[in-house]
């Protein structure tokens, strides 16, 4: 009868600060401070998972604040919407009014200080609303009336770009918690984009451009006066929904061929790659959060949702085996 007694294994030591060793990879099992671990994946792709459903079902809404301090507003349900919501990262409760009924807008903020701008309540709008956690008060207006802009920055340094304006628009404007300045315009004029990041640090991607409503996979950076071109989205599409910053975005969803879509992509700063998948395919939804914990709510799947999905994307882990004390 064989005796395995004799079989012995070294077990590398390793140190796993990363400061003198390279990082162990998957399968590799080794011993650091009294303990044993294998090593398993060091990042997982993104998942969603679901979250507490709107109370109102919507579409064409707009999204500001976290995955833990949700806000959404405004949007259709066959007719314009003025409900806000906010989310605790479990589920929506009512927020106060918006003051304009629209769909179409675009967000930015947090849900006790948060920003909605632009839409259609009939026709294109320049209505600005700020949101102080209860209730929503009016800012100031946009320059430029539009609806299908996309949003990013804070309620005292906001963005607004892109849009429909009875054209495929590339204005974007600038707040200062009162009111509107131009910015450097787009290089590529869309409506239905994403937007995400800070007045200064800002990211727009997809929409639809010329002609006949294209979708596009254009991804352009903002650095507080101009914009410069980013990496193109792996897939082209508009009426997509975004969060994130400039170096760590997300997107998710969208539409091109009239096809929902449930993809999801992450952006490094440079490049744009696969995420999780969505498990609600649909367009027309809103974004919070960030790359690392992100928020979709509402859209439409072929009628209106009241869906809301959260995204964890995943980090490095070891797996502990055991402690020395324990012995092989």
């Amino acid at each position: 009868m064989t005796d395995y007694r004799s079989i012995k294994y070294k077990v590398p030591t390793l140190n796993l600060d990363g400061t003198t060793e390279a990082s162990p990879v998957e399968g590799e099992m080794w011993y650091d401070s009294g303990k044993f671990y294998l090593g398993t994946s060091q990042s997982f792709a993104g998942v969603w998972s679901s979250g507490g459903n709107l109370g109102t079902a919507r579409y064409s809404l707009a999204g500001a604040g976290t995955q833990s301090a949700g806000l959404s507003m405004g949007g259709t349900t066959g007719s314009v919407s003025n409900v806000t919501e906010e989310y605790d990262g479990a589920s929506w409760s009512a927020g106060g009014n918006l003051g304009t009924a629209r769909m179409g807008l675009a967000g930015a903020g947090t849900q006790s200080a948060g920003l909605c701008m632009g839409g259609n309540d009939g026709s294109a709008s320049d209505v600005t609303e700020e949101y102080d956690g209860s209730a929503w008060s009016s800012g100031g207006n946009l320059a430029a009336a539009r609806y299908a802009p996309a949003g990013a920055g804070t309620q005292s340094a906001g963005l607004c770009m892109g849009g429909w304006t009875g054209d495929y628009s590339n204005v974007t404007e600038e707040y200062d918690g009162s009111a509107w300045a131009s910015g450097g315009n787009l290089a590529t004029a869309r409506s239905n984009p994403a937007g995400a990041g800070t007045q200064s640090a800002a990211i727009c991607m997809g929409g639809a451009v010329t002609p006949s409503s294209t979708p596009s996979d254009v991804t352009e950076e903002y650095d507080g006066t101009s914009w410069s071109s980013g990496g193109n989205l792996g897939t082209a599409r508009y009426d997509l929904a975004g969060c994130g910053t400039q170096s760590a975005g997300l997107c998710m969803g969208g539409t091109r061929s009239g096809a929902y879509s449930n993809v999801t992509e992450e952006y490094d700063g440079s490049a744009w790659s696969a995420g999780g998948n969505l498990a609600t395919a649909r367009f027309s939804l809103a974004g919070a959060g960030i790359q690392t914990a992100g928020l979709c709510m509402g859209g439409r799947t072929g009628s209106v949702s009241a869906v809301t999905e959260e995204y964890d994307a995943g980090t490095g882990s070891y797996d502990e085996l055991f402690t020395a004390s324990q012995g092989l």
